[in-house]
């Protein structure tokens, strides 16, 4: 009988739908909307909302989306992030390394209750949020608070200036454009958040400086070849800017004729990234005048993403394993 590894590492994405239908993403959404530290709005509030309006309205029209990159195997982002935890396995032979999702399957509360009950104890936790905020590292950790009775915990809260990571990301960036050529301008996009959430201290924009500045410079780009921008905005009030559907508007405008596109904030590719960028920005871009839009691919299951990520559990850990 094979032995129980005495650690685990558990690396832990966003979530995705089960599958590209109005149902499955009306479940998937209901429970990530549903979220408190995600959707700041008091409940009796929201959830009719949540429930009555947005669910119905965005399920069919997300669906399609979620089809138009729909891999044989599932959800980019499941494929993706499986794929990664895999390659980390091969770095971590004594580890058990499982992937884990906070909305959706397989969840990160059921991971941790299995281990629990197959004796493993301790257990290295790994949000695939470079850069910490309140709404994604935080509640990743409201579930491991819940679930770890009887775990001894390590918790990795930000990994935004690690420098393996860092090495993994510019180094990317660069072999993508030896191969594919350099283009005109690179803007960095990251995931947005309302600003409110920023007035009240979430650290997440200095962080998303912190890893960009680093990048910047060991690409050894000069001012004005790059932009650091924010996407994704959900709802009425006003989100972290400059917004990338604007600045690529207005990069259209001054006639630049090529954009290069990376998300560093994004561990694996998904719906974010292989929809909202490359498909819905690079046709807002041509059709504001400008030419290409090129998206750089996050670092998904490449060998150097895996070496760095290993590296961190090891650290966070105390192993030397």
């Amino acid at each position: 009988m094979p032995q129980t590894p005495s650690i685990a590492l558990l690396v832990v994405n966003l979530g995705t739908p089960e599958a590209p239908t109005a149902a499955a993403v009306r479940r998937y959404l209901g429970e990530f909307l549903g979220d408190r530290r995600v959707v700041q709005i008091p409940p009796l509030l929201w959830q009719p909302l949540l429930r009555g309006v947005i669910l119905p309205l965005r399920g069919p029209r997300a669906a399609e989306k979620y089809a138009s990159i729909w891999l044989p195997d599932g959800s980019p982002l499941a494929v993706y992030t499986r794929r990664l935890a895999e390659a980390m396995q091969a770095r971590l032979p004594a580890w058990r390394v499982l992937d884990a999702m906070r909305y959706g399957r397989p969840a990160l509360a059921g991971r941790l209750r299995a281990l629990r009950a197959e004796g493993v104890r301790r257990v290295v936790v790994l949000p695939l949020y470079p850069q910490y905020s309140t709404t994604t590292t935080e509640s990743v950790r409201d579930v491991v608070v819940q679930e770890a009775s009887g775990l001894d915990v390590h918790f990795i809260e930000d990994y935004s200036v690690d420098p393996g990571w860092l090495a993994a990301v510019a180094g990317a960036i660069r072999q993508w454009r030896a191969e594919h050529g350099t283009g005109g301008h690179l803007l960095f996009s990251y995931h947005g958040l309302p600003q409110r959430v920023a007035r009240n201290g979430d650290p997440y924009p200095q962080r998303c400086e912190a890893s960009t500045c680093a990048i910047v410079q060991a690409l050894g780009l000069r001012d004005g070849e790059w932009t650091l921008t924010y996407q994704s905005r959900f709802g009425r009030e006003r989100w972290l800017e400059p917004a990338t559907d604007a600045t690529l508007r207005a990069l259209a405008a001054r006639g630049v004729r090529r954009v290069d596109v990376v998300c560093p904030g994004f561990a694996v590719d998904c719906l974010e990234t292989l929809e909202e960028i490359a498909m819905q920005n690079a046709e807002a871009f041509h059709a504001a005048g400008g030419g290409e839009l090129r998206y750089i691919p996050c670092l998904n299951a490449a060998p150097a993403h895996a070496e760095a990520l290993a590296a961190l559990a090891r650290r966070a850990a105390g192993d030397g394993a």
